[in-house]
């Protein structure tokens, strides 16, 4: 697959997660909380590299800018098992993300109820993950489809 279409993959994955985050955040107390993990993340960080710590506000700019743009480069790799193993792909990198979120925060020294706080957040957050690289893959082999044919209509446009 082409780059630009593991990358629309990619943005769709990041949205999709994304988007499902706020509205799970809305409407269950026991939502995963993606977005306070990648703001402690943050703070850990800076203060381990004895940084100024910004305030909430200007830490989840960060945090939101950061994971548009880890999670589209990670999310763009579903493409890279081409167009037979997008959607393999795509799940397992979910997947791994998913299982990552439960597990990372304990061994780095993170509040665990961002993702932990119940079985039912665990289940949420990994599902959450799965979805935005299932979407991820959906979109990188609709992307590459459709420019692949608007490619074979411009060699046919140009046959004599």
């Amino acid at each position: 697959m082409k780059v630009s279409s593991a990358l629309a993959g990619g943005l769709a994955g990041t949205i999709t997660v994304a988007s499902l985050h706020e509205a799970m955040r809305r409407i269950s107390p026991n939502a995963p909380r993606m977005d306070q993990l990648d703001i402690d993340l943050l703070r850990k960080g800076l203060v381990s590299m004895n940084k100024k710590v910004p305030n909430e506000s200007e830490l989840q700019r960060w945090a939101v800018g950061g994971e548009l743009l880890c999670d589209t480069a990670y999310f763009s790799l579903a493409a890279a098992g081409g167009k037979k193993r997008a959607w393999l792909c795509g799940a397992l990198l979910g997947l791994a993300a998913g299982i990552s979120a439960v597990v990372l925060p304990k061994t780095l020294g993170l509040p665990e109820e961002s993702s932990n706080k119940t079985l039912g957040t665990k289940i949420m957050t990994i599902g959450l993950y799965l979805i935005g690289g299932l979407a991820s893959a959906a979109v990188a082999k609709l992307v590459d489809n459709t420019a692949g044919n608007e490619e074979d209509e411009d060699k046919e446009k140009a046959w004599p």
